[in-house]
């Protein structure tokens, strides 16, 4: 009888140690927790000014690469509980698996959302036969719509390369920059200078730009002078977000300055593509970092959209990146205690935010190639 009585004491005593020891955010691996400095104020923007229009004449498309809903969340409770994308009137889920593989790659993933067809892991802007497709960007060119991308990677990375390149594998960086000329995009700002400058085929790609109408440049604080604008940030892959200052949103507000020169409207993709960076190398503090970085672009573009009301802005993830589990945390001190189940992608759904007009076609569960679709009703393309 008196052992009866021992075991739920037992049991009670290991039970409220593990539970006091779980609440103490204590954690062995540094880059597994989390405490924010400082959090950021989230705007209330006008929610029907943005929606007032009855058609999209611009789409801003934010890719965050690697971002599933606990990095989303993870960056909320970094920020004290609230960040821009999880304030975006509508949500939905989009299914990432490629054509080829139960888990994409960024290639794959990419050109689902960029062209609106499953294909093979490492493809590019091509489909399961290596055929090339167009994309959403090539589509809104060929409208008379200006066109730009925005990356944190190189520009010749697998998500940016996939709306306007072709190749049959995401690692031929020098065969997608022969790529950006022949596309009419007005402006690209990103990382992968040397793919453009320093090739093996000794060709230089920046004085073929140029000789395109292009205003080649190595810096974003160099003032826009030409309808055509190339920005090289780094030569290969910019730093991460906390030595970036604040190049991701400067980048996007000079994107949207250009494009919406053009009444006939625009397609901008911004990419947050060290979020994957971070998943991949187990590193919480660089994927809250950067999917903070991020929400602060997007800032940028939902500032802009209200005061045009014709503006469709969508939030997104190719995949997901390192499987990340939120065990613990807190709002109010901004602190997350987490731990990753893998260094590589993972298959679980990712989530879809959008507003503006036709926002509310962004609801439900879906495939990654219904983007592309959604995005092609919405400009009417």
């Amino acid at each position: 009888m008196m052992k009866l009585l021992l075991i739920p004491l037992i049991l009670l005593y290991f039970s409220a140690f593990s539970q006091g020891d779980y609440k103490s955010f204590v954690n062995d691996k540094d880059n597994e927790y989390y405490q924010s400095q400082s959090f950021y104020p989230v705007k209330d923007f006008n929610i029907e000014a943005i929606c007032k229009g009855t058609k999209a004449k611009n789409v801003i498309l934010f890719i965050g690469d690697g971002m599933g809903t606990s990095q989303v969340y993870a960056a909320l409770t970094a920020n004290g509980g609230s960040l821009y994308m999880t304030s975006l009137k509508f949500s939905g889920f989009s299914k990432t698996n490629s054509g080829s593989d139960y888990v994409t790659d960024s290639g794959a993933g990419g050109t689902a959302i960029a062209c609106g067809k499953k294909t093979y892991n490492y493809a590019i802007g091509v489909d399961m036969d290596t055929v090339p497709m167009v994309s959403i960007l090539e589509l809104a060119e060929k409208k008379g719509l200006s066109t730009g991308m925005v990356a944190t990677a190189a520009i010749t990375h697998a998500t940016p390369a996939s709306f306007m390149a072709h190749n049959r594998d995401r690692n031929n960086y020098e065969e997608i920059a022969l790529d950006f000329l022949k596309t009419d995009i007005d402006i690209f700002i990103g990382g992968g200078r040397d793919h453009f400058a320093s090739r093996k085929d000794k060709r230089n790609l920046l004085d073929e730009l140029a000789k395109k109408g292009y205003q080649v440049c190595d810096s974003l604080n160099t003032s826009i002078s030409k309808d055509k604008v190339a920005v090289f940030t780094a030569s290969g892959h910019n730093p991460e977000a906390k030595y970036r200052k604040n190049m991701l949103p400067i980048a996007t507000q000079k994107a949207i300055d250009l494009l919406s020169k053009n009444k006939n409207g625009f397609f901008l993709m911004v990419e947050g593509s060290q979020i994957d960076w971070g998943g991949h190398d187990n590193d919480l503090p660089q994927v809250i970092e950067e999917t903070l970085d991020m929400d602060k672009a997007l800032a940028v573009a939902l500032e802009f959209a209200e005061k045009n009301g014709e503006t469709l802005i969508i939030v997104t993830a190719d995949h997901e990146c390192g499987g990340l589990s939120l065990k613990n945390g807190s709002l109010e001190k901004g602190i997350v205690v987490a731990e990753f189940s893998t260094l590589d992608h993972t298959s679980v759904m990712v989530p879809v935010f959008a507003i503006g007009p036709g926002a509310e076609k962004f609801t439900g569960v879906y495939e990654n190639t219904s983007i592309f679709d959604k995005m092609k009703v919405a400009l009417g393309l």
